[in-house]
């Protein structure tokens, strides 16, 4: 069914009126298929929150919901995989009043991040490290850019290592998680890509994790799965201690999970352009 769909509302080349029909269509469909099902009507699904600013899909609204139900503390976050920080999960909570800590391998990125926000890294608001993380110096990269033990916010992206590098953070214990998942696997398959702290992405379907693997892991530190985007390109984990009776089914990886609906978001309007 999807695939179809996708065909119908995704044609190769498109012009102002076709882009604006397939948003129409996507809109739709996403309430009719996806709104309106009876999985997420429950009023502590988080899918139902959904919205995209800046985030690659809906990931700005689910981050908003949690932390309107657990609240904040020091408002940090430290986000990997950034690019050049015009579509990633933290950017919104930097116009929120947040502080945090990115890290981005590719050197032009960087430049263009410190071109178009020297203000808030002058004035310390956020740091900006280059450096292609590995399992082996992803803790020091933190002590580097001066993050604090617990930051509410942790959201890893780098399309391949991310289980590995999750897994080697131990001394800091962020209150919650996004991690990219390979939604390709169901949740009863256990799967990840064989560390090599060299490599990237291969543009292929054998990048990351699966929702199962990051769920056993999440649970090995404390963390509980509390939603999936619709998109099926993001896992949510809230620490344990932070949890109270404020999600559904915490931990239930068949729930939460969401298959790959690529297609579904496009952001329309303006191109995105951050200066800060």
């Amino acid at each position: 069914m999807f695939k179809q769909i996708y065909r119908r509302i995704v044609p190769k080349k498109s012009s102002a009126k076709q882009d604006a029909i397939r948003s129409m269509e996507i809109e739709n469909f996403i309430q009719k298929h996806l709104f309106d099902q009876e999985k997420y009507q429950h009023p502590l699904k988080l899918n139902r929150f959904e919205y995209q600013s800046f985030s690659q899909c809906g990931e700005d609204g689910i981050i908003d919901e949690i932390f309107k139900r657990i609240g904040t503390t020091n408002k940090y976050f430290v986000e990997f995989g950034v690019e050049n920080g015009t579509e990633c999960n933290s950017t919104l909570l930097l116009y929120k009043g947040w502080k945090g800590l990115w890290i981005e391998g590719n050197a032009p990125s960087v430049e263009h991040i410190k071109a178009h926000m020297s203000g808030i890294i002058s004035a310390g608001t956020l740091t900006v490290l280059n450096s292609f993380i590995t399992a082996e110096n992803i803790e020091s990269l933190f002590t580097q850019g001066g993050c604090p033990a617990e930051p509410d916010l942790l959201s890893i992206d780098i399309d391949r290592n991310d289980y590995y590098v999750w897994k080697s953070i131990v001394k800091f214990k962020p209150r919650v998680v996004a991690i990219e998942y390979n939604a390709i696997f169901r949740p009863d398959v256990s799967f990840t890509v064989p560390y090599d702290g060299t490599k990237t992405w291969d543009k292929t379907s054998n990048f990351g994790a699966s929702l199962g693997l990051l769920n056993t892991l999440g649970e090995e530190k404390g963390y509980s799965l509390v939603a999936c985007n619709f998109a099926g390109t993001n896992a949510f984990f809230v620490r344990k201690d932070c949890l109270g009776d404020k999600f559904l089914l915490p931990g239930d990886a068949e729930a939460h999970y969401e298959p790959a609906r690529y297609y579904l978001y496009k952001k329309d309007g303006h191109p995105r352009n951050v200066i800060l």
